[in-house]
């Protein structure tokens, strides 16, 4: 764990969900921070520096999502609804009435369903480059969704690596972070790896977890009908580049007012100079999203 989180073990369906805590002053506001769809709650180390700087007095919640980080061993299938059934039991387990709910990427589809689920447990939504339907193309099996949606990303997870360092160098040629290597980031992808039991590691989400959850995410109803039925104020960002730092991103152009307005409730802000990842792993876009989570607590 960083020094910006104590880490918790929370009772879910199946084990123990690990999060990551930053305590708060007495009757200081909630914000639930939910990565995506392979990474940990260490993706969010830039945001919440910017956050302590800013508004050092608000409480953090930053899970493992289940399947993923320290909360990879739990059983159980994953999905949506499963995650947000974990993310109302860990508010549950810190006695939070309702939080500010933060996503990013498959975390923001996950954020919305958790508004669909428990609405009393949301007081608002910010989302980050996800929560809207993806392009995916019609007649993909689960499989082939999981390709065309991350791409290298899922490729990643069938791969093994000698040690932490021939990760980081495995990392390091990626095109998102050619700009914005870190220690923070360092830190990150150690935290990823997992022994494979062969002297070797291995990322520690797993690849069958990533079929479940992008199956759910875009094969099946659980996200139109949230978002069909959200009655939370909830933000929308969204950045020009992908997780390739290629473009269009995940949301083009030329598609994205169609999708407004089909979910008029959603309110859009474009980030410019970011892709993907950036947008929160890096140090510019924790302090971008540090500025949004205060505007959603104590307003512009």
């Amino acid at each position: 764990m960083t020094t910006a989180f104590t880490a918790v073990d929370v009772p879910v369906r199946g084990g123990a969900l690990r999060v990551g805590v930053s305590e708060a002053d007495a009757g200081a506001p909630t914000v639930l921070l939910v990565h995506g769809v392979t990474a940990s709650h260490l993706a969010w180390t830039a945001v919440t520096d910017a956050l302590h700087e800013s508004m050092p007095g608000v409480r953090l919640l930053a899970p493992d999502l289940r399947g993923r980080g320290l909360s990879r061993d739990l059983s159980g299938p994953a999905g949506m609804a499963a995650h947000a059934d974990d993310l109302r039991d860990v508010l549950d387990h810190f006695a939070v009435d309702r939080a500010l709910v933060v996503g990013h990427s498959m975390g923001a589809f996950v954020s919305v369903v958790l508004a669909h689920r428990h609405p009393e447990r949301v007081s608002r939504l910010l989302l980050i480059d996800g929560g809207l339907p993806l392009a995916v193309p019609d007649g993909l099996d689960p499989q082939e969704v999981v390709a065309h949606v991350l791409g290298p990303t899922a490729a990643r997870l069938s791969m093994r690596f000698g040690s932490v360092g021939e990760y980081l160098d495995f990392w390091r040629a990626h095109p998102a972070f050619a700009d914005d290597w870190s220690p923070q980031l360092e830190e990150y992808l150690a935290y990823d790896l997992a022994p494979d039991g062969a002297g070797s590691f291995r990322p520690a989400t797993a690849y069958e977890t990533v079929v479940d959850d992008s199956t759910d995410m875009n094969l099946t109803s659980a996200v139109p009908d949230a978002l069909a039925a959200l009655r939370h104020p909830a933000r929308l960002l969204t950045v020009p580049r992908g997780l390739q730092n290629e473009e269009p991103g995940l949301y083009a152009a030329e598609r994205l007012p169609a999708l407004l307005a089909e979910y008029p409730g959603l309110v859009h802000e474009r980030i410019d100079g970011f892709n993907h990842y950036t947008i929160v792993m890096s140090a510019e876009g924790g302090r971008v999203i540090a500025d949004r989570i205060r505007q959603e607590i104590t307003g512009p």
